[in-house]
């Protein structure tokens, strides 16, 4: 478990449901049963997933999607659009920073993820909504693939 970061555990199902924070860590198709079971109250749902086939949404995000599914969590979509060596590497590269998007309808959800990021690196920009962020963001959305690195 050291690979993962200080502060930084994988866990089960059922151990889901004491954390503040989740990180929704599973592909598009098992997202349901992966969030079947915590009680979502008061968590924050950080949602990286992909729908590689938008015609099962009927016109809605991923996100969206997935926030019915842990109402009432807050849910954040971020950390989707790069592939996982990209993710995992330095955010701090050639004088800048890494751009990390993110979008929720929560305010509070949103600041508190941002800083994690920011923390970690990162430079935040908020897309606003689930819905507009998330077309952004999602696979086939303007957005999905661009690494792009902010300099001050």
């Amino acid at each position: 478990m050291q690979e993962l970061g200080d502060g930084v555990s994988a866990g089960t199902v059922d151990e889901v449901a004491g954390a503040d924070i989740v990180v929704l860590a599973v592909m598009w198709p098992d997202v349901p049963q992966a969030v079947d079971r915590p009680a979502w109250e008061g968590r924050i749902l950080i949602d990286p997933t992909n729908d590689f086939d938008p015609s099962d949404l009927n016109g809605r995000t991923s996100s969206e999607v997935v926030a019915d599914l842990v109402a009432p969590a807050r849910v954040v979509k971020t950390a989707n659009i790069f592939a996982a060596d990209v993710l995992a590497s330095d955010p701090r590269q050639a004088g800048g920073q890494r751009v990390m998007f993110l979008s929720g309808d929560d305010a509070d959800a949103k600041h508190e993820v941002g800083g994690l990021f920011e923390a970690a690196g990162f430079f935040v920009i908020d897309l606003g909504g689930l819905r507009e962020g998330g077309q952004m963001q999602q696979f086939g959305g303007p957005l999905a693939g661009e690494n792009l690195i902010r300099f001050a």
